[in-house]
């Protein structure tokens, strides 16, 4: 049942291309279905302040890099050592395509964690970030 929760909410918001921002309650929701609270130590306001830093929580999201890699979805995952968009070179270290949360928590069960993400780090890292939260009704 909660996947299939998961897959239409995931898909109702792809299918609406103009409104690709998610909402941080409906996002901790997902993320709390994907099993991420406490996933690797990190809580669910560790997840939403990093998509929140890297996309504002726009799903639909993309970054043309200097060196013409280019960074996806709500936590921005590089194509050129993550994963595969079929456009440029790949180390396609997750072995998948540059959508969905997969290789996001793939990055994060790596030994750096979520200190991958340089805004993570800046902006999230060793903050209070429980507010983060606030008004959710999570089941």
């Amino acid at each position: 049942m909660t996947k299939v929760l998961l897959i239409y909410l995931v898909s109702s918001f792809l299918a609406l291309n103009q409104a690709s921002l998610i909402s941080r309650c409906d996002l901790a929701q997902v993320l709390q279905l994907e099993d991420l609270d406490g996933f690797e130590g990190y809580s669910l306001s560790d997840w939403l302040c990093l998509a929140f830093v890297e996309s504002k929580f726009n799903i639909s999201k993309i970054n043309e890099n200097a060196d013409g890699s280019f960074d996806y979805g709500l936590f921005q995952i590089n194509s050129h050592y993550w994963c595969n968009d079929y456009k440029s070179y790949s180390e396609n270290l997750c072995h998948v395509d540059c959508q969905g949360i997969h290789c996001a928590k793939r990055i994060v069960s790596g030994a750096r964690g979520m200190n991958n993400w340089v805004e993570w780090r800046l902006h999230c890292s060793g903050r209070p970030l429980s507010y983060w939260l606030t008004g959710c009704r999570l089941r």
